[in-house]
């Protein structure tokens, strides 16, 4: 039977009907847009939550868990840029399903990992599949709304990427102290099909750039540098640094392969990642100020947990609700910081910065009775300095530079972001190790039958020198002493970092006409 046409330009109801249809189609393409960033986004503080639960069942060592977080986001960073030609050569539905699949597919693995090296194998495969998702998804949104309902839908996408953190290690802290970590990732497996069907109902397909290449020479260098400078920064405090023949082996592969990488991309037409871009001074600042915002953002996640059930036996569904925090801090910051935008992005990058340095630096006074509050209140800051950070180091810097440059300058500044989290997480667990290691050292040669201090009993408690399980006490009990400065002097570090960014923002030279 053949069915009448409508002729809907000479219905108003026709219009309406058809206008209300196209309308409902574009809020269920941004609720999905939404979801795979909050899945995505809720991947990345998930995991820290049950860190110290992963380290006692896979029986390993604090430098080694890390490997978990870092080798993740060195996925991320040498993926991301591939976005651009992975869109032209699949689509962007068909790369955003494919995307969504293996990134679920992934995080299911991750709970059956029987070790750690299948595990860092998996959360390497969980990086990779997941790079795509943030910038495909906000270029989806960007490309169904019009223009000036831009600035509405990014806020309203931003979202996502806002209660992922909140979400993610809130219930990821009662599943892990319920059952174990490994249900952890298994919940993320109906999320990602749900998130699947929705991409798969709602997601136009796009048409296919076939002459894209991708400049595999480039990519190749740079993901071995790259992995080649983790490797090495990751088991340099284990291995005694260029002690070890495998550490000297280690960086002579990253120097090698950063050398022929940037050969290649000075006398390349089409380089992987353009480092004509640099010649633009606010865009050469803002990978700087990226490098720095990754160290900032994601090392106190991973610093967190271990010290809190490690030193205080916090449960997991606490260390989630702590961690949560930070993201109630990131939500609190969310419009403010687009309003100080508008004023100078440089005054909002101020109050980032310096946010996130405070928040470190208040860490680094407490002692080893650090209660709830004191990491809630100072989680929150850490969080509300993040969310100040994103939308001016954003517009600081792109301020200046071509638009024909944006998908390359975007790619490239993804990328500093993760390698600053990945470098600077392996630097600060490595502070950590060696200086709990020379504390307790220290801390020991106090410990003597000769010192007078330790001959009144009112000093030494229920500790006993003259016996075996006194002095095993005495022991354990000066670890953790010395852990715990491990931990302020890293956080020593964090804020010296923040606080060493804010002269860069003097450099910084904002057009008359700053974009929102």
């Amino acid at each position: 039977m053949r069915v009448p046409r409508t002729r809907r330009d000479s219905n108003p109801n026709g219009r309406t009907r058809v206008a209300e249809s196209s309308a409902f189609l574009s809020i269920m393409i941004l609720i999905t847009a939404s979801g795979a960033t909050m899945l995505y986004a809720t991947t990345v503080t998930i995991a820290n939550v049950v860190l110290p639960q992963m380290q006692g069942t896979l029986s390993a060592t604090q430098d080694q868990i890390a490997w978990v977080v870092t080798f993740n986001l060195v996925a991320t960073a040498v993926a991301t840029p591939m976005t651009g030609w992975l869109t032209g050569r699949l689509g962007r539905r068909r790369l955003m399903l494919w995307s969504i699949l293996g990134f679920t597919g992934a995080s299911i693995a991750c709970g059956t990992a029987p070790s750690l090296e299948v595990l860092v194998v998996y959360r390497i495969a969980q990086g990779f599949f997941g790079a795509p998702l943030v910038p495909l998804s906000q270029a989806i949104i960007l490309d169904t709304f019009p223009r000036r309902q831009h600035g509405l839908v990014t806020a309203l996408w931003g979202v996502g990427v806002v209660i992922g953190p909140i979400i993610g290690p809130t219930v990821g802290g009662y599943i892990a102290e319920a059952l174990s970590w490994r249900w952890v990732f298994y919940m993320l497996g109906p999320v990602g099909l749900l998130a699947f069907v929705g991409a798969f109902f709602t997601i136009r397909a796009s048409a296919n750039d076939k002459s894209s290449r991708l400049d595999w020479t480039g990519f190749l260098t740079l993901s071995v540098a790259i992995t080649a400078l983790q490797l090495m920064l990751d088991r340099g405090e284990r291995q005694d640094w260029f002690e070890s023949a495998e550490i000297l082996a280690e960086g002579a592969v990253a120097v090698t392969a950063f050398y022929l990488f940037a050969v290649h991309s000075l006398s390349s037409d089409r380089p992987f990642l353009n480092p004509r871009l640099l010649l633009d001074r606010n865009f050469a600042l803002g990978m700087v100020m990226a490098l720095v915002f990754g160290m900032l953002n994601f090392t106190p996640m991973v610093l967190f947990p271990p010290l809190l059930q490690d030193l205080r036996d916090f449960p997991d569904s606490i260390i989630g609700w702590l961690l949560a925090t930070r993201g109630i801090g990131n939500l609190a910051s969310f419009f403010l910081a687009v309003w100080l935008t508008r004023i100078d992005p440089r005054l909002a990058l101020t109050v980032g910065f310096g946010s996130q340095a405070l928040s470190s630096l208040a860490v680094a006074q407490l002692d080893i009775n650090l209660t709830i509050f004191d990491i809630a209140w100072t989680s929150t800051l850490q969080g509300f300095g993040v969310g100040m950070t994103w939308v001016p180091l954003t517009v600081i810097t792109f301020a200046t530079l071509n638009p024909r440059y944006l998908s390359e300058g975007t790619a490239i500044f993804h990328l500093m972001r993760n390698m600053g989290a990945s470098i600077y997480i392996s630097i600060c667990v490595a502070l950590v190790i060696r200086s709990s290691q020379a504390n307790y050292a220290t801390l020991v040669e106090q410990v003597t039958p000769y010192k007078e201090g330790l001959r009144f009993e009112w000093v030494l408690g229920a500790w006993d020198i003259s016996s075996v399980s006194g002095l095993a006490a005495i022991s354990s009990e000066t670890a953790r002493q010395a852990a715990m400065i491990g931990y302020l002097n890293a956080f020593h570090l964090i804020a010296f970092t923040g606080f060493a960014a804010l002269p860069m923002l003097l450099l910084v030279r904002m057009p008359k006409s700053t974009p929102p």
